[in-house]
């Protein structure tokens, strides 16, 4: 609203208060007071908000700086993020964004990555949209949540065989002051043991009792700590590494895959990835513990997550009837 008064001066002064907008201005009558207020007036009413210009790459540049460092897969959001800016679509206003344009862009990519990669990143734009409408009132609805996402491929009941494991080995050697073997070595401690190779990597003297045969994980990927019971021979694993001052393994995550994926492929051993080992490791702890004992230990707080991993054969099954 508009209001106006004469200054000692003589002048006109105009005020004008609307949607938290304040403006004043002097004039010499009246008149000119008026019509530069209804002006003001009307741009305050009619003009765009300025969020309305936000741009898709405009949130993902933001969720990166503010919102990335705070998770745990942080860079791999970050690297995401800016792959996904490169898109037509990232160009396009928050404002406009409907349900058919993420619909566009999921068949896009769906001709270049599989279906788990497509799901992967439209949960993290997602989740850029979901903060976006939450945090920063940008938006008042996600329009991926009215999209159909990619079927999620079968999981995978890839086992690990005793006799893989030789030519691994064999392949690797067994002198454990050579990288190559201690990854190796890393992966038979995985089967005894379904940890993942970012929580093998972290190993220390300090975070491994080995009186009471435990090693605690401070960081898992669930972001609690675990504490991993060692049978005798994942205890015996860890007793043939050289000493260190620092981590037992004295590999980092890049290295292990690295290593481990050179020494299978020399064994002509096919489709077999490192994390393998949690499924084989799983379905051998199986064996030995209940569900819930299970669960704690390998770190799954839904008990259907053991399901993924589980993969007893019915061959196997039918061995333990008898």
């Amino acid at each position: 609203m508009a209001t106006f008064r004469k200054l000692p001066s003589g002048k006109w002064q105009a005020q004008i208060a609307r949607k938290g907008n304040r403006k004043s201005a002097s004039f010499a009558t009246k008149r000119e007071a008026q019509d530069w207020a209804a002006r003001q007036e009307y741009l305050v009413t009619n003009a765009e908000p300025p969020q309305s210009k936000i741009t898709l790459k405009d949130a993902f540049d933001r969720y990166a700086r503010e919102e990335s460092p705070k998770r745990d897969g942080g860079k791999w959001e970050v690297v995401r993020l800016e792959r996904l800016s490169t898109d037509r679509i990232a160009g396009k206003r928050l404002a406009d964004l409907e349900p058919s344009d993420f619909a566009d862009w999921r068949d896009r990519r769906s001709k270049e990555v599989a279906p788990g990669t497509v799901r992967r990143e439209l949960t993290l734009i997602s989740s850029v949209l979901t903060t976006a409408r939450r945090e920063w009132g940008l938006i008042a609805h996600n329009p991926i949540s009215d999209i159909r996402k990619p079927s999620s491929p079968p999981p995978r009941d890839r086992r690990v065989s005793s006799d893989e494991i030789e030519r691994l080995v064999e392949v690797a050697g067994t002198d454990l002051t050579k990288a190559t073997a201690r990854a190796v070595h890393a992966f038979r401690f995985a089967v005894e043991t379904a940890m993942r190779a970012g929580e093998i990597v972290g190993l220390t003297d300090e975070t491994v009792d080995r009186e009471t045969r435990v090693a605690t994980l401070p960081k898992t990927k669930n972001g609690t700590v675990r504490k991993v019971p060692l049978s005798t021979s994942a205890l015996g694993l860890l007793e043939a590494l050289p000493e260190t001052d620092g981590p037992l393994f004295d590999l980092n995550s890049q290295q292990i895959d690295a290593l481990f994926r050179k020494a299978r492929d020399k064994t002509k051993i096919e489709n077999l990835r490192f994390h393998d080992s949690r499924h084989e490791a799983i379905t051998q702890l199986a064996k030995k513990m209940d569900v819930l004992s299970l669960a704690r230990t390998v770190g799954h707080k839904d008990i259907k997550m053991l399901m993924i991993y589980y993969n007893e054969t019915a061959e196997e099954l039918a061995q333990r009837l008898d």
